[in-house]
């Protein structure tokens, strides 16, 4: 079963985390699954990018990313080379490293 080694966050998970989850799982769900409450506005649909999250080792190992995912990715705060949406990112049988970013844009929750 494929390791999510989740580097330290303030406050999703302030001490990092090492956790298992079954290959076809996405980021997402195996995170929330260990208690780690990653953001998801969107309630994972692919229509928002709360649950952006940078993959720090293992992205190739990753399903593909689609149009739609990509397109949502240009508007994540912090984008990198080798990030995700969370709730669209599947595990196949390698671990993966994964940072959540410090900032989200979340529309539905800033203050204004």
């Amino acid at each position: 079963m494929p390791q999510i080694v989740v580097l330290p966050h303030a406050t999703h998970c302030p001490e990092g985390a090492v956790i298992e989850a079954p290959a076809g799982t996405s980021i997402c769900d195996a995170l929330l699954e260990h208690d780690i409450e990653i953001e998801h506005a969107c309630e994972k649909s692919c229509a928002c990018t709360t649950c952006h999250v940078v993959v720090r080792e293992g992205f190739a190992s990753l399903n593909e990313l689609e149009e739609k995912e990509e397109d949502l990715l240009d508007r994540a705060w912090g984008l990198e080379a080798t990030s995700r949406l969370s709730c669209q990112a599947v595990l196949a049988d390698k671990d993966v490293v994964v940072e959540i970013p410090k900032y989200t844009i979340n529309h539905a929750s800033e203050n204004h």
